[in-house]
This record gives structure tokens, sequence and C-alpha cells, in this order.
């Protein structure tokens, strides 16, 4: 019988079949940060239970972590004592830990691939909902609660029903201009923000084709704003050619026997999804979303669309407008921006510093705009120097800030005052995600570097070489 990419990746992974109920999936790689894991290890240390695997659990410190003088203590108690637990409770149960001041400290979903710990067919689980992330590489991976966080500690292996299956293809070729994260904001725009509910995606096509792995992930993402589970991406040669030699990648024979079985995963012809959707990538321009969802976005030289146009419930959609100061039929272009920030799980990788860096270039600061420039890991930093990247950005009146999560979510130091519009690279715009009262238009790097050097919202075509 012809399967899906997620059907085989799947069932290896059932351990047990539950009739009526969920699958019992093992899981291959557990990702934990100091938020979500500091009640799971008190829950083992209440029941006397020990990490049945703990070298396949990797720990980093992000969400709380300030991006600026990380050599001092933390100030916030809350943020302090979260940081500690992680130390304590990865020492305790002899878990890798990479904590403020490591060479290998980063965001989570950055650490991942980077080190080789993202693999082709694995299941890889995070107490974070962006773990989507991983599935560029064809790997099953999804965010979890912290119950079950504390299940994967205890046993390796998770319940969970098995979602249905999507595929989104785009074919054709992207234009000038238009990067990744515009693909991931236009699906969205399509289908919703539940449009993929219930569902696992995997994406397909010449676009994806075409794409980086940093690109890929930005898209994989993404895809649990639309509702999915996770998204996936068949691996192929850029694929394997971006985890070759890599620390936790297989070396040798074991490489040999890896990539055996890594070949294998891709759709069979014939397998049979759920649900299928099709677009061509001449249909997309740069995003800017001007709602309080991923889903409320438009091309950048559209106008913001009223209540009958929008997929949003009446008052929904006026609330949102209402709270971000907008009007039905307005255009975007033109819209004055107090800051940007270029960073997250979302878009805080090389690739997304090269292209702001491509369009700021010979260009300067725009004096009324506030710019946070947050790597996503210390690898990434380092690449930003090695590259001269930073000569660039310095020399246009920029600055870099230490790797973190930053003003993705507002649990650190770095917010968006009320009130105040942000360009932002991150993945989520409700209302006062980055800071109560922020307003937070989401879109790609050459979008916030095209509004950081003109202080408003700017189609990025129009300043490129």
């Amino acid at each position: 019988m012809s399967k899906t990419l997620f059907d085989k990746v799947w069932d290896t992974h059932v351990v047990r079949k539950i009739e009526g109920g969920p699958d019992v999936l093992f899981i291959d790689r557990h990702l934990i940060h100091e938020v979500t894991s500091p009640v799971a290890f008190l829950g083992l240390r209440q029941r006397d239970i020990r990490v049945l695997y703990p070298e396949r659990t990797f720990a980093t410190a992000d969400h709380n972590t300030p991006t600026i003088n990380q050599h001092l203590p933390v100030q916030d108690p809350l943020s302090a004592n979260q940081l500690k637990a992680l130390e304590e409770n990865t020492k305790e149960y002899g878990i890798r830990h990479w904590g403020l001041g490591h060479y290998k400290n980063g965001i989570v979903h950055v650490i991942g691939p980077e080190n080789g710990i993202t693999q082709p067919g694995a299941t890889i689980v995070c107490g974070d909902s962006h773990t989507s992330t991983h599935g560029a590489f064809g790997a099953i991976a999804f965010g979890i609660g912290t119950s079950e966080v504390e299940m994967v500690l205890s046993s390796q292996c998770i319940m969970q029903p098995k979602p249905k299956k999507m595929r989104i293809t785009i074919n054709g070729a992207l234009g000038k201009g238009v990067l990744p994260k515009d693909v991931a904001l236009f699906i969205i725009s399509k289908l919703t923000t539940s449009g993929a509910t219930g569902y696992f995606v995997e994406y397909a096509g010449s676009v994806f084709a075409q794409m980086s792995m940093e690109g890929r992930m930005t898209v994989c993402n993404l895809s649990i704003e639309m509702g999915a589970r996770g998204g996936m991406i068949a691996p192929d040669q850029v694929t394997f050619d971006y985890i070759k030699d890599r620390e936790f990648s297989p070396k040798g024979a074991d490489w040999d026997k890896a990539m055996a079985y890594w070949e294998t995963l891709k759709t069979d012809e014939g397998a049979v999804f759920d649900k299928e959707f099709v677009f061509e990538g001449a249909e997309i321009e740069p995003m800017i979303t001007y709602g309080t969802n991923p889903g409320m976005g438009i091309g950048i030289t559209k106008e913001i669309p009223d209540a009958k146009q929008a997929e949003e419930a009446e008052a929904t959609f006026a609330k949102s407008l209402g709270y971000m100061g907008f009007h039905e039929g307005e255009p975007m272009e033109g819209k004055k921006v107090d800051y940007v920030f270029v960073g997250s799980c979302t878009n805080g990788r090389i690739e997304d510093f090269r292209a702001f860096a491509s369009l700021v270039k010979g260009k300067r600061k725009a004096d009324d705009v506030t710019v946070w420039l947050v790597p996503g890991s210390h690898v990434v930093e380092e690449q930003i120097k090695r590259e001269g990247i930073l000569d660039v950005l310095t020399e246009a009146g920029f600055s870099l800030r230490q790797p973190g999560c930053s003003a993705c979510l507002a649990m650190n130091e770095d917010k968006i005052p009320a009130g105040k519009y942000a360009v932002s690279t991150s993945n989520r715009n409700f209302e006062g995600r980055q800071g109560p009262g922020a307003r937070t238009l989401l879109a790609s790097p050459l979008v916030a570097a095209a509004a950081a050097v003109t202080g408003k919202v700017t189609d990025p075509r129009t300043l490129l070489q």
C-alpha cells in the first residue's frame, strides 16, 4: 500500500495501539527549556521516577534569558528561578544542559538542527508549540504540555491520536524579494488560523525543493499558526548536506546506514491525503499582517480587507482592527513603525541576517526606530561576525544583541511598549504577545529591513539593488 511520508515515520514509532484511543508513540529526541520543564521534574521527584533515557533529552535556556549583559545575574526573580531550576534538574538527572554562557546555548529550535540533533525520520517533542520547526528535516515534531514532558522524561513515549494528513503544494518559483516567511504567511492567510486543525501537513512542490534548510524551518515553524499539529518536508540532498558532519549526526558506517533509510522517506506515488491545496509561487508577494492573528495577512501592496472579505467573525475582525488602530480599506504601505525585531525560532538563523544585511548595506537606520537584532544562537552570532555581516550592520547604525527568544513573547526584558508598532519576524501577533498593548506586524527579514531604514511599512522590492 502506498504511504505518505507522515505515515512512514509515525507507523515505525508506534509502540502500542490502543483500541479506540491514542497510539503510544516512541520519542527519539526530547528538547526542554526553562519554562515548561520545572513542574515536570517536580512530578518525577514526587513519584520517585528517574529519567529513562537522559541521553535522548537536550536542555537549553532561551525564553527568559536577557539579550544584553548575559554575564550578569538575571534580575527578574521568576526568570532567575526557572533558569536555576533547569540547571539543577538537568544536573540531577544527567541531562545535557546548555545554559547561559555556554557556547551551544540558544533558542531550542535553532540549536537542535545546528548540532545535528534533528534528523530525518525522527520523532521530536518539546514543551513549546513551535517544535514543528524540526519537521523541515522530514521528522515528526510537535509541541507538548507539561504533563506530557513528564511522560516523555519517564517513559520516552507519549500517547497521541494519529492526526489526519494534508498536503500543500506550491509550484513554480518565488519572485524578487519574496522569502520563505512570506510563503508561510501567504498559506496561513489562505487557510486561516484554523484551516489545518487536526492535520499534519506535508509541504511539497518546487518552491520548497528550492528552499534552503533555514527557509524550510521557517515554513514548518509556522505550521502551528494555521492550527496544524505539525508540518514536514521530505528530506533530500539539501537536507543531507546540512546534517552531515554535525556533532550528533551519524558518522562513518552509521551515516551510510542512516542514509539508506533517509532516502526512503518520501511520499509514495498514489498515497492519499485527507485534504490537499495547490498554489503557485508567482501568486506570493512580500507579506505583512494587519490584525491580531497570523492569518490576518495581506500582500504588502494590498489594502486591509473589509469584514465581508476577511475570514474572521465580524465582531472579532472589528475588535482586532480596533486594537491595531487600523481601518478597512487602508493601505499598509506607509504606516509608521516604532520598533523592528529580527530573531526568534522563526527567523533567527544566519540566512535571516544575511537577508537583512543585504538590504540595509549602504543605508542608514531610521532615527526614530528602535531595532533589536537577536541571533538564535551563539553559533549564529559567530557566523554573523565571521561573514562580515556585523560590520555591515554597524556601519548602517545597527547593533547586535545576544541570543535568546527576546521580543517574540515578552517573557524577558525585550518588550514592545503599549501602543507602539513593531515589524516583527517572529511567529505570533496576538494582543499583548510582544508586551501589554504592543501592536505587532509579522513580516519577513527583508520587510523588517525596509522598515528599519525607512521608519515605515515599505515594500522591500523598491529598495533592493
